[in-house]
């Protein structure tokens, strides 16, 4: 059955039934990836995501209810789950069903070429990948990840208030993992990619780029416990600023949980510091025309020059703080309720590279990695203490790697104390937190547990 007749079908059976304002939002997303591992294809998935979430305002309460199939049984299954979902909803909370913006922005992210990219050149490119990791160096004892994979996500929403929009996104990833051993002593180095542009895949790069980093930690030792002037790198950051993206929402404001509550207007980070939330991004990873809520999205600085000057809100947040949504509300998928995500999210890149980064930095440490985010990260306090490993910087040149050591500090404390930002932005994967992206940061000091 066609979507837009489904559509019509349900608010028919639904008003016949006693609802209120309706809203259908119909996600479909289709996945494929492929490993290799040993010149063999290790795992091959190929999957397809697609059902139809349902919201409906009965008794003054709205309910919620969801299927997978898109036909005439299911109808019926929506409009008595959503009924009788809204007679149990014992929340205040006023749901906002949205009529529509003015006008909708042109956004760019989907990439027709890119999904006729046949599954054979995917398998290509992740055999190259392991191939060129072997090659690069012979210490190369095993390449555990060589991986490629794609995606398209479609989205639907329409709702009885005269809302209907649709878009498309997808893009591509790849990831080498080489394990490099030396004697006795064993590192790992890795490099993820994610595009929505297949002529920016480079395997032999992306391989011999995973081997070096793995190559170059071969040396590592500890060092002596104390605080240092710390350079930390774009996915270093990236990993950071996802962990702590929720203190930015005006849910987690409202409900107690950001130590942001109250501070809108004042200083909380570095001048140098800008953070971005853009989903108008051309080909970014969490790009879209309008939110889980059908509200027009819109770019924002978050953080501008150091200066807090806006939470990122969904309706319902925005009724409670009287100001209007941001164009954040955010599903997971057809199943989700709605809430609040960034989108293309990012601080805005400086002048200076990363090498020019490191001669900058002096004598300090290089932080590559971080290991724990998710039972040594507080996202309510902002404190944080991770495994990490990088390079020790003496004069402005790196002179060996580092290992066995554990960075400690504060989320909020570690924006004011940003003093220099690179122009290497880089983007992650996108998740849950959004499409997070950051350059390299110099941080004034930071504790470093070691020997």
């Amino acid at each position: 059955m066609d979507i837009r007749e489904f559509k019509d079908q349900v608010f028919a059976a639904g008003r016949e039934a006693g609802l209120e304002e309706m809203e259908v939002y119909v996600s479909r997303s289709k996945d494929f990836s492929v490993r290799i591992f040993q010149e063999e294809v290790d795992d091959y998935t190929v999957s397809l995501e697609q059902g139809v979430g349902f919201r409906a305002r009965y008794g003054g309460k709205v309910g919620y209810a969801y299927v997978e199939a898109v036909d005439e049984d299911s109808i019926k299954l929506l409009v008595e789950g959503a009924k009788a979902n809204a007679q149990i909803i014992d929340s205040d909370d006023e749901i906002v069903f949205f009529a529509g913006s003015a006008e909708y922005p042109e956004v760019v992210a989907f990439n027709e070429e890119l999904g006729k990219v046949s599954p054979e050149e995917r398998i290509e490119f992740a055999k190259t990948l392991e191939t060129e990791a072997f090659a690069t160096d012979s210490r190369v004892a095993l390449v555990n990840w060589a991986t490629t994979g794609y995606g398209e996500t479609d989205v639907y929403i329409a709702n009885t208030k005269g809302l209907e929009q649709s878009f498309s996104r997808n893009a591509a990833y790849s990831f080498v993992s080489a394990m490099v051993k030396e004697g006795e002593t064993v590192k790992t180095g890795g490099r993820f990619l994610f595009k929505n542009d297949w002529s920016q895949f480079d395997a032999k790069k992306q391989a011999q780029e995973a081997v070096q980093e793995g190559v170059s930690l071969l040396d590592a030792s500890t060092v002596k416990s104390g605080e240092y002037r710390v350079l930390l790198r774009y996915d270093v950051v990236q990993d950071l600023l996802s962990t702590f993206s929720s203190v930015f929402s005006a849910e987690a404001v409202q409900k107690g949980l950001s130590l942001l509550g109250g501070k809108l207007g004042e200083q909380i980070a570095s001048p140098k510091v800008t953070l971005i939330d853009d989903p108008l991004l051309p080909n970014g990873g969490a790009s879209a025309p309008f939110d889980a809520e059908g509200v027009a999205t819109k770019t924002k600085e978050v953080i501008a020059q150091g200066t807090l000057t806006t939470f990122l809100h969904n309706l319902k947040t925005a009724k409670k703080d009287g100001v209007e949504s941001t164009g954040n509300a955010f599903r997971a998928s057809f199943k989700s309720p709605v809430g609040i995500s960034p989108s293309n999210f990012y601080i805005k890149p400086g002048e200076k590279s990363y090498d020019e980064l490191v001669q900058e930095l002096g004598s300090g440490l290089i932080i590559i990695d971080v290991q724990g985010t998710h039972s040594g990260a507080n996202p309510v306090s902002g404190d944080f203490s991770l495994g990490a490993y990088g390079y020790l910087v003496e004069n402005g040149k790196i002179t060996r790697a580092v290992d066995q050591i554990t960075i400690a500090g504060n989320f909020f404390k570690l924006l004011e104390s940003v003093e220099e930002i690179g122009s290497d932005l880089e983007f992650g994967i996108p998740g849950y937190g959004g499409n997070v992206g950051s350059p390299s940061l110099i941080i004034e000091k930071l504790a470093i547990a070691g020997n």
